[in-house]
């Protein structure tokens, strides 16, 4: 859990800044967006592994031309 405390003489905007900062740093968001769909581990691998063959294929492509 992220946790900002407010400095004397402090602006909101600026202690929104340092909350957003924090939040980016430990990743929450991303880690949230992760969560939102769950993908089981086959499907993860399968998604790389069609990943890099298009990749290799694309990179085969331009080396032809």
């Amino acid at each position: 859990m992220v946790r900002v405390n407010i400095k004397d003489d402090e602006s909101f905007e600026a202690l929104l800044r340092r909350f957003s900062k924090k939040v980016q740093q430990e990743s929450i968001v991303s880690e949230a967006r992760r969560r939102q769909n769950f993908e089981s581990p086959t499907s993860i691998r399968k998604k790389k592994i069609s990943n890099k063959k298009r990749k290799s294929f694309r990179t085969t492509q331009k080396n032809q031309q």
